[in-house]
């Protein structure tokens, strides 16, 4: 079972978001050191409790505090950056770190509407966007078009590997139409996971990158020393979505008070949602989890998103599923 990690910087109450992204130095150096096979930082703006703003600086310091684990962006969101600065700034990276770095790039803003139209400098479809970035980097822009005549720089290098994420069938389709390994966000969207997979599979056409389909699915993963204890740790992760959701900016509650609001039944639907297929308990029982998830969506890779910010319970808890997982 191939175990790879998704960081998304988790903010607590009380701690500086700039403490949260320096935590997520040292998991991802622990990460490589337990063997896990990728470490990917989101994108995501304007939210109170997630700090990974910027993935491509975080991917280059990680980067450069480590040696084997591949290091990558979970991803890139298109609609916000220009395709031409995305391509030379992997391949920058990738001049840097051979054979190490992923481009996953996804279709929505990771925002509200409001930092979206902040971020966003150009009124081009974000299947438009791909394609140009893809243009870019495959040296296949239009002999007429007018940015046929730039190299993007350093020009001797490709992007070391280009992924489709996605939440829905869509990203399912453009990953399998253009021959890209595909990540499915089921850390948040499980109930599609499946579907999506296997329309992947089904479509996906050979391309000089990747001669046979590979999915990875992302799972929302907390592991302790019990179920119970587990349970808890996951009881502010609850109160974060549904402050999400609701559009209430705050930093993730910590567990007592996660565990002192009571939720509307409209709110535990929020949660249950959002926590379908997690893996939430003690090793054994998260192993189990992650197992059956993997035959059951056909993933090839799971990717494990821990939103608990302290970093001693993230620690603990790949561990803890890096232990269980060798023990299987």
């Amino acid at each position: 079972m191939k175990l790879s990690v998704l960081d998304l910087s988790p903010v607590g109450a009380g701690v500086a978001p700039s403490r949260a992204i320096r935590d997520s130095v040292e998991l991802a150096v622990l990460a490589e050191q337990l063997g896990y096979e990728r470490y990917w930082f989101a994108e995501h703006h304007n939210m109170p409790s997630i700090a990974t703003s910027a993935p491509e600086i975080l991917i280059a310091h990680v980067a450069a505090k480590t040696s084997r684990i591949r290091v990558g962006a979970g991803g890139i969101m298109i609609p916000n950056h220009a395709p031409l600065h995305v391509v030379e700034t992997f391949r920058t990276l990738e001049a840097l770190y051979p054979d190490r770095i992923d481009l996953g790039l996804g279709r929505a803003p990771g925002t509200d509407p409001v930092a979206a139209a902040a971020l966003r400098r150009s009124d081009a479809e974000v299947n438009h966007q791909l394609a140009e970035l893809l243009a870019f980097e495959d040296a296949q822009m239009p002999e007429r078009h007018p940015f046929a005549q730039i190299a993007p720089m350093p020009s001797d290098v490709k992007i070391g590997a280009v992924w489709m994420l996605g939440s829905t069938l869509a990203g399912a389709q453009i990953a399998a139409a253009l021959g890209l390994p595909y990540a499915f966000a089921g850390h948040f969207a499980m109930r599609h996971a499946s579907e999506a997979i296997a329309l992947y599979r089904h479509r996906f056409e050979p391309s000089r990158r990747l001669a046979a389909p590979y999915a990875i699915c992302a799972v929302t993963a907390i592991c302790a020393d019990t179920d119970a204890a587990a349970e808890d740790l996951a009881a502010p992760i609850r109160i974060a979505v549904v402050n999400s959701r609701t559009g209430k900016r705050a930093p993730i509650p910590t567990v007592e008070e996660a565990k002192q609001r009571a939720l509307t039944a409209d709110e535990r639907a929020i949660c249950d949602e959002f926590l379908e297929g997690a893996a939430i308990g003690g090793p054994q029982r998260v192993r189990d989890k992650l197992q059956a998830l993997a035959r059951e969506v056909g993933a090839d890779e799971l990717m494990l998103s821990t939103l608990v910010p302290d970093l001693g319970e993230r620690r603990a808890s790949l561990e803890r599923i890096a232990r269980a997982a060798a023990d299987q």
